[in-house]
């Protein structure tokens, strides 16, 4: 059998053998594992951003933004003796000109009832108001609603009056309290006195001021009649 003698290569041949095996071997890889990414973007895909963390919740009575303070409430200051004093002394004063008040009306009242009696006796004396004209029953009439008036105003009313000696408790009820608790107590009973009274009081007064208008007509009237029966008698 023959033998078939092999030239070697030379090295040209050499390398162009190597660039294809690198070849070669550069495509196999490649399709094994995909294209391969360049080298900043991985850096960039890896790089993450640092999370942000939420900022710290202040608890409401710490911020003196968002929790708004109260106001302070002004403290009451305790009542002292002596204003209790002052207090209690002027509503006593109050009380007394109310009773002063009263006196005055009546004694109104007293010249009203003198002045429509010495009316009605005139008349009578001189007997105008028997006399049946037109002025007698004006006359009559006007004496009769100022006397209603009159009456009125002098019924008995009931005073209110305190401390209210006719309640037996009285003494166990109010000898108990402290003096400052008894002297509150006392101004409340006096300004309800007070009250209580002035309607009465405003009630008389208005009766005696109709009864006042009604004596001044009434007068008025007789006047009218005198001089008009004097000349009717002149004549």
């Amino acid at each position: 059998m023959g033998k078939v003698a092999t030239q070697p290569a030379s090295i040209e041949d050499l390398e162009d053998i190597a660039e294809d095996l690198a070849k070669d071997t550069a495509e196999d890889f490649a399709g094994e594992t995909g294209p391969a990414e360049p080298a900043g973007a991985e850096g960039i895909a890896l790089e993450q951003a640092p999370a942000e963390t939420p900022p710290a919740e202040i608890p409401p009575e710490d911020n003196p933004i968002s929790s708004p303070t109260a106001p302070a409430q002004p403290e009451t200051a305790p009542l002292q003796r002596e204003t209790l004093d002052l207090a209690a002394r002027d509503v006593r004063m109050v009380l007394r000109e109310q009773s002063e008040q009263n006196q005055m009306l009546t004694t109104k009242l007293n010249i009203l009832f003198v002045a429509n009696g010495a009316l009605l006796t005139s008349l009578s004396i001189s007997r105008l108001l028997v006399s049946g004209s037109l002025f007698s029953l004006a006359e009559a009439f006007g004496f009769l609603l100022s006397f209603t008036l009159l009456v009125r105003a002098f019924l008995p009313r009931q005073v209110a009056v305190t401390p209210n000696l006719e309640d037996r408790k009285f003494l166990e009820t109010y000898l108990a309290l402290s003096y400052r608790d008894y002297q509150l107590q006392m101004l409340v009973n006096l300004a309800e006195t007070y009250n209580a009274n002035k309607q009465r009081l405003e009630d008389v007064s208005q009766s005696l001021k109709y009864a006042a208008y009604t004596t001044w007509v009434t007068a008025a009237i007789m006047l009218v009649h005198t001089l008009l029966t004097y000349f009717q008698v002149s004549q």
